[in-house]
Order: C-alpha cells, then structure tokens, then sequence
C-alpha cells in the first residue's frame, strides 16, 4: 500500500523496490495495490497476508536491530486499505493469512545440540570447557547463596562425554550478571591459581574477570525449545577472528584467545544466530493475531479465506499426502519446502495452489476439484534429483 514503492528515484533510500520499478510505468508512485486495482479485475487472490510482517525478524533470530514485527495497527490498515481498493468495483477474491514460520526448516533443522563427543576435536576440550564453565558456575552457586530465591541453574554450562551437548548462546532476556561474575571472581583468592593454569600472571586477573564477566553475563545453554537459524550451521564451532583479534589486544596468547572464540562452545551464540523460546512465543502470538485479523477481514468482505497456518502445521507433525506423496518440513526430503528452508518448492507452491482452488470452490459454489482440474502433484518437481525421491 506504499505510495512511491515503485519509483526509481526513491530506491537509493531504500524506499523503493527494484522490482516494483519495473511495473509502475507513467505512474511511478502508485502503490501496488493501486496498481492492481487499475486492471478493474473481476477475481484477485492476496496470498500469504503477514508473512513477511513476521519472516525479516524471525530470520534475523528475533534480533532486535533487524525487522521488527509490523504493529497490528499499521497491518490492519494496510490489510483493510488493501481488500477496499480490491473489491471497490465488486470483484471476488481469496485471502491467506501466514503459518507461523517457526514450523519452517529454516528454523527446526539445525538443533540445539550439535557439539557431539565423538567428534576427537570437541573430545579434546572437555576438560578445559568444563574448569572455564566450572569456575562461572560456582559464580552463580555464590550468587544463589547470597540472594534467597534467586535460581540460575538455567545458565549452568557442563560438558559431557555421553552425549550430546546444547549450543552456549547468549540470551538478552537474561538478567546481564557481567558485573556479578567479575565482583566474584576478583573476591575469590584462589582466581589468580585459576588463571595461572592458562599461563597467565596473577595481575591479570582484574583483565581475565572482566573479560569473562562480559563474555558469560547472558550466557545459558540452549534449550529443546530455542531454534537455530539454518545459517548458524556454517557458524558452530568455527573461531570468531574479531573475538580472537579483541582477545589478544588485552593480552592474551593467540592460542588462548583462539580457545575463547568458538562460537556456540566457548563463545556464546549471538542473538541473530537464535530464536529464544520467549522469541518465538512473540512470533506466534503476532502470527496468531494478525491470521485472526485476516480471517476477520475476509468475512467482512465476503470473500474466501484459506487457513494455511493449519496446512503447515499438519506438514510439521504428521506430514500432508499430496496425490501419492507425502511431504513434510523436512529439508531436502520433506519436498514441500525448498532448500533455503522457507520458501515451497514447485510441488509445494503446488498444494497451495489446490488449498486456494479448494476454499474458491467451497466459498463461491466452483468446481475446480470435482472437475479434475486441481494441480497434479506429479507435474511439480521439487529441488533434488528424482534419483533421490
């Protein structure tokens, strides 16, 4: 419904879309809903309404620096500002909310436990993981017993041989305990035989528990119900070079500020790598409400409204059966979802296709299923060899 959305002059600022220039011609600032209304349709469908007022700060791991979540005033009004212009000459149409994203393999395939004890690499720092966690453990045990009712075992980081162990993330919605853990440690005479162990003097010990108090403040192990976004695969494990880079510009070994800088193991897990599972609860619930006004908005109009939050979520449970397929959220076999993890495949934008023949048909009395002209899953393909279906 933006104004100006597809004018060249103003894609330098960020304002325009290089696509949406293509389509303006002599009215370059016409929204594109103006721009749809002018063909004066008889039928329109409005697909996936709200995804993407959702899918920018999901896939920035809720980031707060990236997308925020579209206020529910701005989407009502662009959701209603939308269906006037649409069905202003009496045209019929289709309506889709969004699933929730979170049910998408961009967010459930990379879990939050990868660091497995058989790898001979992770094997190996065991012992030194757990006497650096050990030692900002017994921080929070002191803390525990200075302040009754206050529990932190959620932040408890232990290694085990046996099995797989969570992601060290950092959680912003953590109370930051950086001055506690430096306090404590400093107070604590045995601290510079701590760091002696690493080959560090005992004057730095002031440097080492500042250093540690900022790195583990919001530190916690990730949970069933944290998601790990797809890109943070490439990430785990691997050495942050700017950590190492700031490390040793306090004084540390190169090999030193290497073995604080592995990402998910020693180095927490920045939040645009993690959606937490308060995160998540925030995404559903916009999901949930802005679906809700969608559905409103459809039967206020009188048009057909196609629920696709459920679709997704039988795809994420039990999978959906498409002709002699069955498909799921599985990446690269699941064959509904393509291999960024969000968007369909041919197949599955398919089945969407059918989900919306089907609510026309039971809206406005059609016949595109008992006709035979639904879409034929056999015709689509999805993103890996037939070799491998």
């Amino acid at each position: 419904v933006a104004s100006g959305y597809g004018n060249l002059a103003n894609l330098a600022a960020g304002l325009a879309n290089p696509y949406a220039t293509r389509l303006t011609g002599s009215t370059p600032n016409a929204s594109i809903i103006e721009l749809a209304a002018s063909q004066n349709p008889s039928f329109f469908t409005l697909s996936l309404f709200g995804g993407n007022d959702v899918l920018g700060y999901a896939t920035g791991g809720a980031d707060q620096a990236a997308d925020a979540i579209t206020p529910m005033t701005t989407f009502e009004a662009a959701l209603n500002g939308a269906l006037t212009a649409l069905t202003a000459n009496g045209a019929e149409g289709v309506v889709s909310g969004t699933p929730h994203v979170t049910d998408l393999p961009y967010f459930t395939t990379v879990p939050h436990n990868p660091l497995d004890p058989s790898n001979p690499d992770l094997a190996g720092q065991i012992p030194l993981l757990n006497q650096i966690y050990g030692a900002i453990n017994g921080v929070y045990t002191y803390l525990e017993a200075s302040t009754p009712g206050l529990d932190l075992s959620e932040r408890n980081i232990v290694f085990v041989t046996d099995a797989a162990n969570p992601l060290v993330i950092k959680d912003e919605e953590l109370t930051d305990l950086s001055a506690q853990i430096t306090g404590v440690l400093l107070a604590n005479p045995g601290f510079p035989a701590f760091i002696a162990q690493f080959g560090l003097p005992a004057a730095a010990a002031p440097l080492v528990a500042g250093l540690l108090g900022n790195t583990y403040g919001q530190s916690r192990p990730a949970t069933e119900n944290d998601l790990i976004v797809l890109p943070a695969a490439s990430q785990i494990s691997e050495i942050d070079t700017d950590n190492v880079a700031f490390l040793m510009s306090q004084g540390l070994s190169q090999t030193l500020a290497g073995q604080l800088s592995a990402i998910g193991v020693t180095l927490p897990m920045v939040d645009r790598w993690v959606v937490t599972e308060t995160e998540v609860s925030e995404i559903i619930a916009a999901t949930d409400a802005m679906n809700a006004s969608v559905q409103a908005a459809a039967e206020n109009f009188g048009i057909a409204y196609v629920d696709l939050q459920s679709i997704l979520a039988q795809a994420s449970s039990t999978g959906i059966m498409f002709d002699d397929y069955l498909m799921s959220t599985s990446l690269v076999f699941g064959g509904l979802v393509g291999l960024d993890g969000v968007h369909l495949t041919a197949r599955g934008y398919a089945y969407m296709a059918n989900s919306f023949l089907t609510a026309i048909d039971g809206h406005y009395g059609s016949n595109f299923s008992a006709s035979g002209n639904l879409a034929k899953a056999g015709d689509y393909p999805t993103n890996y060899s037939p070799l491998l279906q």
